[in-house]
This record gives structure tokens, C-alpha cells and sequence, in this order.
């Protein structure tokens, strides 16, 4: 039974150094006295009582925060807040009682206890945290308990305190125990603060009786449906962008988890006692402890820095709380991604905690098998399967020494569970732990071993599981160790989500759904494409390996091909795998590259993709590759536009390596979009029809589908009907969570700047443009845009109308969007303010036949692609296609340009020139300059890099 003893203060004096620096109860008691006798115990004294107080904890926050940032850790911290809080209040109650409502002889009604719950019954308090009091009562209130009660939290409040408070009797707290398991946790951490202590002892021997006793499984399973909810409702993953120090998963609320538990069943006060209770081995109580820790440290780091009661780890706070706790860049890698990758990797030794934990008390309960159950019998029956035993519905090693005997056993472990879909045992999990130092360069050469976890990675049965057991077990990084460089890398950016491993785990995982025909509706393409690889194995090695190299500060793809190079054979591809393998992660971005930034319109730009791929083999591998990395990289940065700009490349080099793509061929695709378009616009004259095909040069033809062709046709036709100069014609696509918006107006030099202009003014953020000239000398300009405050398509009413006004406005010359940006551009927020993103602009002259092509990256922002647009329009360059991507919080933008005679731009000067104005427009308004480097002479045989 839960000794009353063991709820002594869970800060221990003797534990904090010259604590009467903190704060003195003596001295502060001294101070009321004196007080009192200066200003009576009436109204008048309040206020003084007030600012004593006050000092009193102004002085003592201070102290605490100074010995923390002296280097103090942050499980002082929270206990040092803790005793000061505990004093506070104790010696606040002892005046409340002494002075402003004393009695001699209180009667036993009027007696209560204070006990301290939540996190500061625990006695941890971070600095700007709640502090949670239970008043407790022998029966109902009675007068004078509520004004003492009123008269403490009241001037608790006063002083800037979060206080949640509850006032019931020991019946009451029994009682609602029982029926909410919210409430049965914060008595079960209730902390004896003041008062007789009677009611408290009562209070926890009856809870200890009355409700916790025969209620652990239920405990147990509410407290793990509670973690479950949370995860759930958080992302349920530990390697997000920016984590949640408390409620994320693998984060305090997790460790607490554990202890509730390790409490409720085994009695135990702290992570220590469980192992005396054989529930935790020594080392798992050090990881806890080293853990929380951390955590704790990381979180009273926030407190401070934000001023404010904080759990999220946002950008904007990452890179100064690393360098507070010791973290410096090194070794090409930035101080911050070094902080957040130990934040990873400690939030990993916490799911590994509670994940053993916790699977060890589920293994003790009864619970429904997980698949057939004359299958499992079968198993059962076996007993022994391929060197592992069956333990009920999971696999188990046979005895402790097997893995330290058996190293290969742990590789195989993996392979059996998925061979037969089974779970892996606690105690197994366990057992690796202990003996992954005998998972060295003799296992990871061992031809056996290798052949289990290629079998594991490219066999039928979902890799993306077994490897992610592998994973969280420390296996994988043991016996790959690249991969192991790789556990818990974070990329300091707003575009990818997830950690490298977790991001190749994903990646692997959607390859396989493709393979399974899963994903057949949303990647149709890649669905039909991957049964004609004939290089399988190399596919999914290829995957795994594709990121292996980041963080090393270099060319992570080159770095990656020479990873590969080495460990193919290793794992026991043939020469010709291990070569594919190497080109596949030497070029992963290849073609992602091209079909975003290139206009593939432009014939030289699928030639020269064809060039660098060479076999349709190859191009097979790529494109399948390239959408699973794509797809893997975090929600919603797969879209039904790089879908469409990926097949449009794959079709076109397909049709280059078949022999096709000739002037013949073109012509016929062309001939076959203007038959079609002919059948869809059956509402036309013939004369009509004919007349509208003579409009577009042939790029127009082959850049939309029939529908939207036949959009074109007949907003063309109205607009010449009624002679307007101009029509804006707006569509939402909510698969691709854009809005289309097509303009035709007569075309004028710096037409598609002031249309970006008066799209931003709008409020619309542009993701992706089309630029033709029809042969009639007007403009059609398509451009899918989103809501640049919010997000996803622009649509409403409202918004549609005004964006159709803003851009007859502009045009007419009566809105300068410069100066309606000017009004409206507001500064980024401090989360977006952190990341740097280098100003940069590429001139290629060899990318095009017929244009030059300009790339520009920089921080994206409201107005960022008028300020681009506008300053290419003053330099007197026609802008014939544009590709505008979005990464995160970086822009990349490509623009294939004329000059004024409708040639490429060549002269030195005027591509110096070209430069110095988009590096001026790159420029961040709110004040980051643009970065200034010498200019090189121009290349002609790759991109010049004008940052560089």
C-alpha cells in the first residue's frame, strides 16, 4: 500500500544549494508581521501584502533563472520553482489563517489540508507553468473555509499566478476518482503542501483501497487510449518539423505516462524504484532519467526565452535554444539541426521506453489475437519458428544470451516476424538493447545477413514495417551504419516535415503501396510503370539510399552515389544493380528538376533530360523514384500539378527514346489536339472553329487538355463577340487545391508583371503560370494560384470578385500594385524570419535553343514574383513561359526571356546588368540585404550561379 509518507514534498531541501536565496519563509512571515502591525489585517493591508509577496517571488524567479543559466540543468530548474512556489504558498496560508480570519479553536468543519497535484504534485514546476491546488475538506464547505480559500487565490492571482484550483471533500475526490480517470491521476500524484495532514493521509489510504486496488488494467489501458488520442491529435510522430516538448510524441507527457503507470501498479515514486521492481533494467532507468532530463532543459529554456508558458519548439526559437544549451555548428552541420537531432534521438529513447514499458504490461493481459486464429494455433503448436520461440502472439528469443551468442539473430528476428506477420516480444526488443554492441563489422559482412535484409527490403511482404522495427530497435543504424548518420536528422527548413530516416522509411513504404496497386487512383503513372522495371531490387535499395549522404556537407546525391557504390555489394547486388543504384541516387533530383523548372515545351528540354537518363529502363526507375521521394517528403507537397509536369516529362523522352518527338511527330500531336478540341466544341460554327485554330502557335496546342482548350475557346469567342480588352475568367480546382485563373487581354510589354502585381495585391499566391501570345496580338495568360493567407484554392464570392476588379484596375493604370503591396505587406513572422535563404539568380544559355533561361531563388513572400516580373519588364526582356515553385519558405522561379529582337541574351554587360536588378528585387524589404558577391564571367556551358 501507498505509505501517506511517500507524498513528502518531491523537492527535499537538502537537495537545493543555499535555498534561503531563493526565497525565506521566515523572513517573508517577518515582513507580513511587520505589516500587520503597521496596517491592521483590514482592506488597507492587502495591497502591501501584495507587493511583499510579489518581491518575494519576483527575487526568487530570478535567483532560480540565474542559477539555470548559469548551467544549471533543467531539473533543478523545475524543482528550485517548485520549492519557491511551495513556500509562497505555505507561508500565504499560514498568514491567511494567522491574521485576516483566525480562530483559536477551529472546529473539525473548518480544518483542511492543501495539496498540491498535476506536474507541481509531482514537483516539477517549469517557470511560467500552472501551479493545480486541491483544497480538501473532511465534508461540505463551510463559511469560513471559502473565505480563506477566496482570500488565498485571489491574491494568487494578484501576483500573476496561474492557479487551477478544485475544493473538495476526501468522499468527493474518492468518488469522482473512480468515474474520471483525469481526476484519479492528479490524486494519484497529489503532494501534501499544508494543513494538519489528517485529511490527506485519510485521502490516500482510501484512494489506495478503494480505487486503486483491482484497477490497474483499466488504469493502464485508459492512460495508453489517453497517450493513443494524443499522439493522434498531434501528428502522431515524434520527428516533426517543429515538436511539442510536452504533449508530442516521445515528449514529457509520454515519460510521465510511464510514470502514472510505473505508480498505479508498482508503487513507485520514482523511475529507480521500478528497477527493484524488475520493470525497468538499470540502463532504461538512466535513459529515463537523461531523458527527461533533457526535456525538462529544453523546456525551461522556452519558458524563458518566450516569457510565456510555451511547448512548441518552433522555428523561431530552435536555433537560440540550441545555442543556449551548447550546441555550435560543426562539420557542415548547423548548431541547430545538431540540437534538434539529440531532441530526436532523446525523443526516440523515450518511445523506446514507453513502447517496452508499456508492451510489457499488455503482454500480462489477455487481449484478442490480431489475425486468424488457426493460423496462430498452427504457429503455436511449432513452438520453435526458424530459431525463435512463440510467446503467445509474439516472437521471442529463447533465452537472454541468444543475441549476445547469435548476432545475426537480431537481423534475423526481423525477417521471421515479417516472413510470418508477427509481433516482436518485449523481451526480444529488450534483449537488442542489450546486445547491440555484438552487431559489429563481422555480422554486417556476414553474406547471411545481408541476404535477410535485402529480402527484408525488396520481398513481397511491406518493408516499410520491418525496417521501422529495425529502426526504433537500433539495429538498422547498427548494421547500415551511413544510415545510422542519417537516425534523427532534421533539415532546418518549412519544406520537409519529417526526419531523413523517417522520410525514407515513408518513402519505402509508399514505393511498396505502389507496387501493390494501392495508390493506383492517385499515381496511375507510376502504378503502371513500376510492373515494367525490370531492376527491382535496385528500385528499392535506391529508395533507401537516396538521402544517405545529407548532413555531411556536401553534394548529398554525389556523396550518396559513392555510399552506394561501396554497400551494394555488401548487400549482395550484381554489378550491374550496384551501378544502377548509384546513378539512381547520383540523380534522384534530376527529374524533379527539370519537370519543375524547365519548360518542357521547349524540345531541347526533353533531348537533354533524355541525354542524361539514356535507357527508358532508367527513366522508369527515375519517375517511380522521384514520386515516392516527392510524395514521402511531408502532407500535401504531393499535388495533381507536378503529377501532370512529371508525366508530360516521362511522355515526352518516352517518346524521344522510341524515335518519336520529330517535327512529323509533333505535328501529329498537334493535329490530334485540334481534332479533339474540334469534337468538344460541337456548339461552334465550323467557320468558327477554324477560325479559332488559327489563333495559338503550336506550344499552345499541346500545353492543356481538351477541356480546358475548350474553356479557352469559348471565352475567346465571347471576348471577340463584345469586343473586351479584357476577360478574367476564375475556376476552382479543388483536387488541386488551386483556382485557375485565365486572363485574356491585348498584350502589351510588362502585361504578366502588373497581372502578378495585381494577383498579390489580391491576396493570391501564384504557384504556377502559362504565358502565350495568340497570333490575333492578344494575351492568354492561365495562372493557378492559392490563398496566400490561408492556404489551399482562392475561392469566396467575395475574394473572386475582387481579384477580377484589382486586375481591370491595374491594367486600366488606376492601382499601382507597388505601392497597394507597399500598404499591405506586412513583416514575416519571427518563424519565418529565422530561415535565411541566400538571394540567388542562375542565367543558363545552353538550357534553351531559343531563350534565355533565368532562375531566381530567395524568400518567398507576398509580392515576391511582381518585384521579379517587374524588374525583368524594366530591362526590356520578354518573358515568354515562367515555372513558379514554392518550397517551404524558399521561392524558386524560372523564366525563359527574350530581349527586344526576340533573341537570346548574350552580352556580358546586359547579364550583368540582369543580375544586379533581380538580386535588388530579391532583396527582403523588411531589411535582410541582399547577399553581395563578386560577379563571374558568363558560362555557356552550364548555369551561372550569381550567389556563388
Amino acid at each position: 500500500m501507498l505509505s501517506p509518507r511517500a507524498a513528502a514534498p518531491a523537492a527535499p531541501p537538502q537537495e537545493i544549494p543555499n535555498r534561503r536565496a531563493i526565497i525565506s519563509k521566515a523572513k517573508l512571515m517577518e515582513e507580513l508581521d511587520a505589516l500587520v502591525e503597521e496596517h491592521g489585517t483590514g482592506d488597507k493591508v492587502r495591497p502591501h501584502v501584495i507587493a511583499c509577496l510579489r518581491g518575494a517571488l519576483t527575487r526568487g524567479r530570478a535567483e532560480v533563472r540565474a542559477r539555470f543559466e548559469q548551467g544549471g540543468s533543467g531539473e533543478e530548474c523545475v524543482r528550485q520553482n517548485c520549492y519557491l512556489a511551495d513556500r509562497l504558498i505555505r507561508t500565504l496560508a499560514a498568514f491567511t489563517l494567522t491574521h485576516i480570519f483566525p480562530s483559536a479553536n477551529p472546529t473539525l468543519g473548518e480544518q483542511f489540508d492543501i495539496v498540491a497535484t498535476g506536474g507541481y504534485g509531482r514537483g516539477e514546476l517549469a517557470p511560467f507553468s500552472d501551479i493545480d491546488l486541491l483544497f480538501l475538506l473532511p465534508y461540505k464547505r463551510t463559511p469560513r473555509v471559502e473565505q480563506v480559500v477566496e482570500y488565498m487565490l485571489y491574491v494568487l492571482w494578484d501576483l500573476g499566478l496561474k492557479v487551477g484550483h478544485a475544493v473538495r471533500s476526501v468522499d468527493d475526490c474518492i468518488r469522482q476518482s473512480k468515474a474520471d480517470v483525469t481526476i484519479r491521476t492528479a490524486i494519484l500524484e497529489s503532494r501534501y503542501l499544508w494543513g494538519p495532514r489528517k485529511l490527506f493521509q485519510e485521502l490516500k489510504k482510501r484512494f489506495d483501497k478503494e480505487v486503486v486496488s483491482g484497477s490497474g488494467q483499466e488504469f493502464v489501458e485508459a492512460k495508453l487510449a489517453e497517450r493513443d488520442s494524443r499522439h493522434q491529435k498531434l501528428g502522431d510522430s515524434r520527428y516533426v518539423l517543429e515538436p511539442n516538448l510536452k504533449d508530442g510524441k516521445g515528449g514529457l507527457r509520454d515519460l510521465q505516462t510511464l510514470f502514472w503507470i510505473g505508480k498505479y501498479l508498482y508503487r513507485a515514486d520514482e523511475a529507480d524504484e521500478l528497477v527493484g521492481k524488475n520493470v525497468l533494467l538499470p540502463e532504461e532507468a538512466q535513459r529515463f532519467a537523461k531523458a527527461q532530463n533533457f526535456l525538462w532543459t529544453a523546456r525551461c529554456h522556452l519558458h524563458y526565452l518566450t516569457g510565456r508558458m510555451e511547448d512548441r519548439l518552433t522555428f523561431d526559437v530552435q536555433s537560440e535554444i540550441g545555442a543556449r544549451m551548447g550546441y555550435t555548428d560543426h562539420a557542415g552541420t548547423k548548431g541547430v539541426e545538431r540540437f534538434m537531432k539529440h531532441y530526436f534521438l532523446v525523443a526516440k529513447d523515450v518511445g523506446d521506453l514507453t513502447r517496452i514499458f508499456c508492451a510489457a504490461l499488455e503482454a500480462e493481459s489477455k487481449r484478442p489475437p490480431k489475425f486468424n486464429i488457426l493460423r496462430l494455433a498452427a504457429l503455436t503448436r511449432r513452438k520453435d519458428i526458424d530459431g525463435f520461440v512463440l510467446d503467445g502472439e509474439r516472437l521471442n528469443v529463447r533465452d537472454d544470451k541468444q543475441f549476445r551468442e547469435h548476432p545475426i539473430d537480431m537481423i534475423r528476428l526481423f525477417h521471421v516476424a515479417q516472413l510470418n506477420d508477427l509481433d516482436i516480444h518485449p523481451n526480444a526488443l529488450r534483449s537488442i538493447t542489450r546486445s547491440l554492441t555484438a552487431l559489429g563489422p563481422k555480422v554486417r559482412n556476414d553474406p547471411e545477413a545481408n541476404r535477410l535484409f535485402l529480402e527484408m527490403l525488396t520481398g513481397p511482404k511491406d518493408p516499410e514495417l520491418a525496417l521501422r522495427r529495425m529502426n526504433e530497435a537500433g539495429v538498422l543504424a547498427r548494421f547500415v551504419p551511413d544510415f545510422g548518420r542519417v537516425v534523427a536528422q532534421m533539415q532546418y527548413d518549412m519544406y520537409h516535415v519529417f526526419t531523413v530516416d523517417e522520410h525514407t522509411l515513408f518513402a519505402i513504404g509508399i514505393l511498396h503501396k505502389i507496387e501493390q496497386g494501392e495508390l493506383a487512383d492517385e499515381l496511375p503513372l507510376s502504378s503502371e510503370v513500376i510492373h515494367k522495371v525490370v531492376s527491382r531490387r535496385a528500385l528499392y535499395v535506391a529508395v533507401l539510399l537516396h538521402d544517405i549522404a545529407k548532413g555531411r556537407g556536401g553534394d548529398h546525391s554525389v556523396l550518396g552515389a559513392r555510399v552506394a557504390e561501396k554497400l551494394c555489394p555488401r548487400l549482395g547486388l550484381t554489378a550491374e544493380e550496384t551501378e544502377t543504384v548509384a546513378w539512381l541516387v547520383r540523380w534522384h533530383l534530376a527529374m524533379s528538376q527539370v519537370a519543375f523548372k524547365r519548360d518542357l515545351e521547349d524540345e531541347k528540354t526533353a533531348r537533354d533530360f533524355v541525354a542524361l537518363v539514356q535507357s527508358p529502363e532508367r527513366l522508369r526507375l527515375l519517375l517511380v523514384l522521384t514520386v515516392a521521394d516527392i510524395r514521402a517528403v511531408g502532407p500535401q507537397r504531393w499535388n495533381n500539378w507536378k503529377a501532370t509536369l512529371l508525366r508530360e516529362l516521362y511522355n515526352r523522352s518516352e517518346e524521344i527514346m522510341s524515335g518519336g518527338l520529330s517535327v512529323a511527330g509533333r505535328e501529329r500531336r498537334i493535329q490530334a489536339a485540334q481534332a479533339a478540341l474540334r469534337e468538344e466544341l460541337a456548339d461552334f460554327e465550323p467557320a468558327e472553329t477554324d477560325t479559332h485554330l488559327t489563333l495559338g502557335y503550336p506550344a499552345y496546342w499541346l500545353s492543356f487538355d481538351t477541356d480546358t482548350l475548350g474553356r479557352h475557346a469559348r471565352l475567346i469567342r465571347s471576348a471577340e463577340r463584345d469586343q473586351r480588352p479584357l476577360t478574367v475568367e476564375t475556376r476552382v480546382d479543388r483536387g488541386r487545391a488551386i483556382t485557375e485563373v485565365t486572363i485574356y487581354a491585348t498584350d502589351h510589354h510588362g502585361l504578366f508583371s502588373r497581372l502578378a502585381g495585381a494577383l498579390a495585391a489580391s491576396g493570391a499566391d501564384i504557384v504556377d503560370a502559362k504565358i502565350f501570345t495568340m497570333t490575333n496580338g492578344m494575351a492568354l495568360d492561365v495562372f493557378s494560384v492559392q490563398d496566400a493567407a490561408v492556404g489551399g484554392a482562392f475561392e469566396g464570392g467575395d475574394k473572386l470578385a475582387k481579384l477580377s476588379v484589382t486586375i481591370e484596375r491595374v491594367l486600366a493604370g488606376q492601382l499601382k500594385p507597388l505601392q497597394e503591396l507597399a500598404n499591405r505587406r506586412s513583416p514575416m513572422t519571427s518563424r519565418t524570419r529565422v530561415f535565411h535563404v541566400p538571394p540567388r539568380v542562375l542565367i543558363d544559355n545552353a538550357a534553351s535553343t531559343t531563350h534565355t533561361v533565368i532562375e531566381v531563388n530567395g524568400r518567398d513572400r507576398p509580392g515576391l514574383l511582381y518585384d521579379v516580373t517587374r524588374a525583368l519588364s524594366n530591362l526590356s526582356l520578354q518573358i515568354s513561359s515562367a515555372k513558379i515553385a514554392t518550397y517551404g519558405e524558399k521561392a524558386i522561379d524560372v523564366f525563359y526571356v527574350k530581349d527586344v529582337f526576340g533573341l537570346k541574351v548574350t552580352h556580358d554587360s546586359k547579364l550583368a546588368q540582369i543580375r544586379e536588378r533581380l538580386l535588388h528585387a530579391l532583396a527582403d524589404p523588411a531589411g535582410e540585404p541582399p547577399l553581395q558577391a563578386p560577379v563571374p564571367a558568363v558560362r555557356r556551358s552550364r548555369p551561372v550561379d550569381a550567389a556563388d
